[in-house]
């Protein structure tokens, strides 16, 4: 079957609400007590029912991007072919990475200093950093990628891509998805628990300026299958006759993957997921993207000038959200609203700012062609 000549609505779609997923969850993480003491932004107030929904939601918001962003790049490559997918991506993912990112480490960093100096409840997080400042000679804050690690793997798996296409190794695997769809749902899982077991449970982001080799085989994997879904597109459709066994085993998995993580803490004693949590993480992260993008394709799949709108500025709130999140949480730490309270105006505070600032400053303006 030939590949789809239209961009679909539902990938555009998914990609807008993957988006804002990403600020409520990072929003949300200033309340979960499993990051309490690691989050930079963690409130005096904190809710298991935050931790029984963000690690669901963690399981699959990434991978969902990673396969969207396989798809729209095979989208290009069939469209205009391999030197315009590179030149695309050094416009659209190398040059906003390199702008971007020393902006983001400054304000990150100015936000924090602001804090340790203003906030009366710092979070653990603030007092080691407090703590820090006063030594005679603090230690140098390792240089990382924040949440923009989302580009710099997206630019290593383009150049994954472009060896895999000129290699002809998709043939490999091409067939894996003219079979039965299990064959995928309960192989692609099995590939992903080595390197989901190589890092702690939940998976972090990987932020350091060394690729981990973990995350380009996790995250890849779902570019790939991105990248197949667009030569192959009835495979969802086919896909679709699984889901009620993947909504009953996600059910069944999730409760039993948050069950290990109040048995298996993250931390000094806990530095690498058990085989099986990462096993149950692997099966959930595949299940969940999939039961999503089947989701998307039976609901979203129709125009909606409000969803375009959101996909159109998602570039840009992913770029911008963390900075003001973090600004908004540290400037609400001393506050005595309720945490549902704080999490609201600072959630829809930040997007508040991001579609504002991209309707003054990107949707009408050059910088649309990097960032829009």
């Amino acid at each position: 079957m030939t590949a789809p000549q239209d961009r679909l609505h539902y990938m555009d779609h998914l990609r807008a609400l993957a988006m804002l997923a990403g600020v409520f969850f990072h929003a949300a993480l200033a309340f979960s007590p499993l990051m309490h003491g690691f989050f930079p932004t963690a409130d005096r107030q904190n809710s298991v029912w935050v931790d029984g929904v963000v690690w669901g939601l963690h399981l699959f918001r990434m991978p969902l991007f990673f396969v969207v962003a396989g798809f729209f790049a095979a989208w290009v490559v069939q469209r205009r072919g391999g030197a315009a997918f590179a030149r695309q991506r050094v416009r659209r993912i190398a040059l906003p990475f390199l702008v971007a990112w020393p902006l983001v480490w400054l304000s990150l960093s100015a936000a924090v200093v602001w804090a340790v100096g203003h906030v009366q409840h710092p979070s653990a997080f603030l007092v080691m950093v407090r703590e820090w400042m006063q030594m005679e000679d603090p230690p140098q804050a390792p240089l990382g990628t924040s949440h923009l690690w989302f580009l710099y793997y997206l630019l290593l798996l383009a150049v994954l891509h472009w060896v895999a296409r000129t290699l002809d190794l998709a043939r490999v695997v091409r067939g894996v998805l003219a079979r039965h769809p299990a064959w995928l749902l309960l192989g692609l899982p099995v590939l992903l628990v080595p390197a989901l077991a190589w890092v702690s449970a939940p998976h972090p982001a990987p932020e350091g300026l060394l690729p981990q080799f973990w995350a380009l085989l996790f995250y890849g994997a779902f570019y790939a299958l991105g990248a197949l879904m667009h030569g192959q597109p009835a495979w969802l459709e086919r896909a679709r006759t699984c889901v009620p066994w993947l909504l009953a085993g996600s059910g069944v998995l999730y409760a039993l993957f948050l069950w290990r993580l109040s048995v298996e803490l993250p931390g000094a004693t806990q530095p690498t997921a058990s085989w099986p949590v990462a096993a149950l993480e692997a099966c959930l992260s595949v299940w969940l993207t999939v039961l999503c993008l089947a989701a998307g394709q039976r609901l979203l799949n129709r125009p909606s000038a409000t969803m375009q709108y959101l996909a159109k500025s998602a570039y840009w709130t992913y770029l911008l959200h963390l900075p003001l999140l973090f600004a908004l949480q540290f400037a609400l730490m001393d506050s005595v609203l309720a945490w549902p309270l704080k999490f609201a105006l600072a959630s829809a505070g930040t997007l508040a700012i991001c579609l504002l600032s991209y309707q003054l400053l990107v949707r009408h303006t050059p910088l649309r062609r990097f960032v829009g």
